[in-house]
């Protein structure tokens, strides 16, 4: 990655880490900037993840490992990551109308996980996030196996968990990365 775009980026993430300090309260910039830029492919996720409308910020921070937790939190579903079916099997058993790509292999090239439901539900208690969209979720393997996924939102103050095939997609419906750094 170029110097002056992980600076630009560096920028980015501790405006966004200082005007949201409800989601860290006891950490500090500092640290969390040392640790990134000694990780490269930190580095080139976070950018993709900012790139594709995640906004990306620290939620969690592990005192056993030192590592921080970075979540996509942008209000909606990322806008850069929608219109994707679930994974790879998914898209290939489309015969037509194919999405460009599924969520779960964009994810894997951007470097990044999905969120959990239990993650997504902790993401949820710190802001009102899918108010008006939903987000594809790491789907258990024995539902995935029967074919389907699942994905969640948050309508009328409370946070739902559904499942749809996992060959189905939406234009309002994306995925929220996860990234320990």
């Amino acid at each position: 990655m170029q110097a002056k775009i992980a600076e630009n980026l560096l920028e980015i993430l501790e405006a966004r880490f200082e005007a949201n300090r409800h989601r860290h309260r006891d950490l500090e910039w500092p640290k969390v900037c040392a640790r990134i830029k000694t990780d490269t492919a930190a580095l080139r996720a976070l950018q993709a993840m900012e790139s594709t409308g995640g906004e990306p910020d620290v939620v969690g921070y592990s005192k056993g490992s030192g590592r921080f937790t970075f979540c996509d939190c942008s209000a909606e579903s990322p806008s850069g990551r929608r219109s994707l079916c679930y994974d790879p099997a998914a898209l290939e058993s489309r015969k037509e109308h194919k999405p460009v790509n599924s969520a779960v292999g964009l994810a894997v090239s951007m470097g990044v996980e999905f969120l959990t439901v239990e993650g997504y539900r902790e993401l949820q208690e710190l802001g009102d996030f899918d108010t008006k969209t939903s987000s594809w979720l790491r789907t258990p393997t024995d539902i995935r196996s029967l074919g389907g996924a699942l994905f969640g939102d948050k309508r009328y103050g409370q946070v739902f968990v559904y499942h749809n095939g996992a060959q189905s997609y939406y234009a309002a419906r994306g995925f929220r990365g996860t990234l320990r750094v």
